[in-house]
C-alpha cells in the first residue's frame, strides 16, 4: 500500500494536510492542520534536547528518523521475527533433556528398585536423560522457516515504509511552516501598507479632499488586516508546533527553533508538468516497500497452507533414553574375612550293632562372618543404569476434521492476503495518478494567478491614484486592495502546492525528498 494512503487512513497525511491547508479562501481564513506522524509521537522517549542553528528539511528528515517512537517499534517488530527465525531452524535439531526426582517414602511403601513391600523410611532418587529427532513431519519444520524468513523480509519493508511515511509528513510539516511564515510576512505587509495609506487619508481628510467616512474605511481595512496578521501568525506557531511533535523535540527546550529556507524556483520556471503515470507506477511498483511487504506476505501465507497441508502426513521420532536410581531401603551382604567355629553334635547308627543306640558324634564347623550394609549411591546408579532406543510413528485418521479445517482456514487467509497485494498496487497507482492530477493542477494555477496579480496590481496602483485624488470612494479602494491580497494568497498556496507534489512524484520515481 502506498506511503501517502495509509498516511491518508490515519487522519494526518501529508496529502490531504496540505490540500485542506492550500484550499483556495480568503487570506485571513487560511489554517494550517497538523501533519501526524506515521505513528503518534507519544511522550518523549530521552530528556529534552535544545536544537542549536536552523533545520533544513533533511536535517529534520535524518533526525526524525533517528528519533521517532514509531520507527523503533518497527525495528524491534524484525528483532522479534528475526528471534521467530531462529527458533524455527533450532526446531530441526534433536532435544535432549536431564531430569532428576528425590522422593521420600513413609510407612509401608513398595520399594522402587526392587517392588517389594516394606515398612520403613525410605529415600530414592531417580535420573533420567533423553533425546529426540523427527524423522519425518510432513515438511513441516521447513516450511516454518521458509515462512519465517519471508516474514522477517516483510517487517523488514515495513521498517522502510515506516521512514518513507516519516519523511512525507516531515516534507508536508516543512512546507506548511514555510507557507505559513510566508503568509505572516504577507498580511505584515499589507498592515504596513495600511498604516501608509491611513496616513496619506488624514493629509487628504485635513485638506478637505475627502470625506470622514474613507479615513473611517481606511481604519476598518487596518483592523482586519491586524486581525489577519494574528491569524496567521497562530498558525505558524501551530505549524512549528506540529513539525516539533513530529521530531519528538520538547518545544519549551527549543524556544528559538527555525526553518532553513532555501531559494525554491517557481513552478512557471520549469516546463510544463508532463509524465507517464502508467511508466511511473511500473518503476514505482518495483522500488517501494509496501508492494514488497505484500508481495512477501503472498509468499509466506502460501508456505502456511503448505504447513497446514503436512499435518495430514505420518510423523516418525526417533527417541531416546537413560536411566538410573538409588534406594536407601537397597542392603548387600558383605562376607568378612574372619569365621566363627561351631560344634554340632550328630547321633548315627553304628553300623556293626544295627538296631542298637544311636552314638554321638560331635564336628566342628567354621562359618565367615556376613554383614549386611547398605548399597553405596554410586554403585546403585551404576548396577540401576538400564537404555532404551525407540521409534514412534503417528498416523493421523481422524481428529474431528481440525487438520481440513485448518487447512481451508490457510486458504481463505491466502486469498485475502493475494486481494491486499493488488489493493496495495491499486492504492499506489491512484496515489500516483492523483499526485500528478495535483501538481499539475497546481502549476497552472500558479500560472493564472500570476497573472491574476500582475493584472491585478496594476488595478490597485490606479485605484489607489485615483482614490488620493478623490475619485474613488473607501470602499471601492478597499475592494482592490483585498482582490489583490487574495490574489497573492492564491498564488502563494499553489506555488507550495506544487513543490510538495512534484516531491511526492520525485519520492515515486525514486528521488531523495530535498528542496
Amino acid at each position: 500500500m502506498s506511503a501517502l494512503s495509509t498516511l491518508g487512513r490515519r487522519g494526518g497525511a501529508p496529502l490531504a494536510a496540505l490540500a485542506a491547508l492550500l484550499a483556495t479562501q480568503p487570506l485571513a481564513a487560511q489554517t494550517v492542520p497538523p501533519a501526524l506522524p506515521a505513528s503518534p509521537p507519544a511522550v518523549l522517549a530521552t530528556p529534552a534536547v535544545a536544537a542549536t542553528g536552523p533545520w533544513g528539511l533533511q536535517r529534520a528528515i535524518d533526525y526524525a528518523l533517528e528519533h521517532n517512537i514509531g520507527v523503533r517499534i518497527n525495528q524491534l517488530t524484525v528483532q522479534n521475527n528475526a528471534q521467530v527465525l531462529r527458533q524455527s531452524k533450532a526446531a530441526l535439531l534433536p532435544t535432549a533433556n536431564i531430569s532428576a526426582t528425590q522422593a521420600w517414602q513413609y510407612g509401608t511403601s513398595v520399594n522402587p528398585l526392587t517392588y517389594e513391600f516394606q515398612s520403613q523410611t525410605v529415600r530414592s532418587n531417580n535420573v533420567s536423560g533423553n533425546s529426540q529427532l523427527v524423522l519425518f513431519q510432513g515438511f513441516q519444520l521447513r516450511n516454518t522457516i521458509r515462512r519465517n524468513a519471508l516474514d522477517l523480509q516483510a517487517s523488514q519493508a515495513d521498517v522502510q515504509k515506516a521512514r518513507n511515511d516519516l519523511s512525507l509528513n516531515v516534507a508536508s510539516a516543512f512546507l506548511q511552516a514555510v507557507l505559513a511564515q510566508e503568509l505572516v510576512r504577507a498580511n505584515q505587509f499589507y498592515v504596513t501598507r495600511d498604516q501608509e495609506q491611513i496616513a496619506r487619508t488624514k493629509l487628504l481628510l485635513q485638506a478637505g479632499s475627502i470625506p470622514e467616512s474613507t479615513l473611517l474605511d481606511s481604519q476598518s481595512q487596518l483592523a482586519t488586516d491586524e486581525l489577519n496578521v494574528t491569524t496567521a501568525q497562530n498558525q505558524a506557531n501551530v505549524a512549528r508546533l506540529n513539525l516539533l511533535q513530529l521530531l519528538n523535540l520538547d518545544p519549551a527546550a527549543n524556544p528559538d527553533f527555525q526553518l532553513e529556507v532555501p531559494n525554491l524556483p517557481d513552478p512557471d520556471e520549469e516546463n510544463a508538468l508532463v509524465i507517464n503515470t502508467n511508466e511511473l507506477f511500473q518503476g514505482a511498483a518495483t522500488r517501494q516497500p509496501e508492494i514488497k511487504a505484500a508481495d512477501l506476505r503472498v509468499l509466506s501465507a502460501g508456505r502456511s497452507v503448505e504447513l497446514a497441508r503436512g499435518a495430514y502426513y505420518p510423523r516418525l521420532i526417533l527417541a531416546g533414553s537413560i536411566f538410573s536410581g538409588f534406594s536407601s531401603a537397597r542392603t548387600v551382604t558383605q562376607i568378612g574375612g574372619d569365621s566363627t567355629a561351631r560344634r554340632t553334635t550328630f547321633f548315627v547308627q553304628n553300623p556293626t550293632t544295627p538296631g542298637g543306640p544311636l552314638t554321638p558324634l560331635s564336628v566342628i564347623t567354621y562359618q565367615r562372618n556376613v554383614t549386611t550394609l547398605p548399597q553405596s549411591y554410586w554403585d546403585q546408579l551404576n548396577q540401576n543404569l538400564g537404555q532404551q532406543v525407540q521409534f514412534a510413528l503417528s498416523i493421523p485418521i481422524l481428529n474431528g476434521l481440525q487438520v481440513r479445517t485448518n487447512v481451508q482456514r490457510t486458504l481463505i487467509n491466502a486469498q485475502q492476503v493475494q486481494l491486499q497485494a493488488e489493493q496495495a498496487r491499486l492504492t499506489l497507482r491512484q496515489s500516483i495518478e492523483q499526485a500528478y492530477a495535483d501538481a499539475r493542477a497546481a502549476q497552472l494555477q500558479y500560472a493564472a494567478a500570476k497573472r491574476q496579480v500582475a493584472a491585478l496590481t496594476t488595478t490597485q496602483r490606479n485605484a489607489e491614484i485615483r482614490f488620493n485624488n478623490g475619485l474613488l470612494s473607501g470602499t471601492e479602494f478597499n475592494v482592490t486592495k483585498n482582490n489583490l491580497n487574495f490574489a497573492i494568497s492564491n498564488q502563494l498556496q499553489a506555488k507550495y502546492t506544487f513543490i510538495f507534489r512534484r516531491k511526492v512524484l520525485d519520492f515515486y520515481e525514486g528521488k531523495p525528498l530535498a528542496l
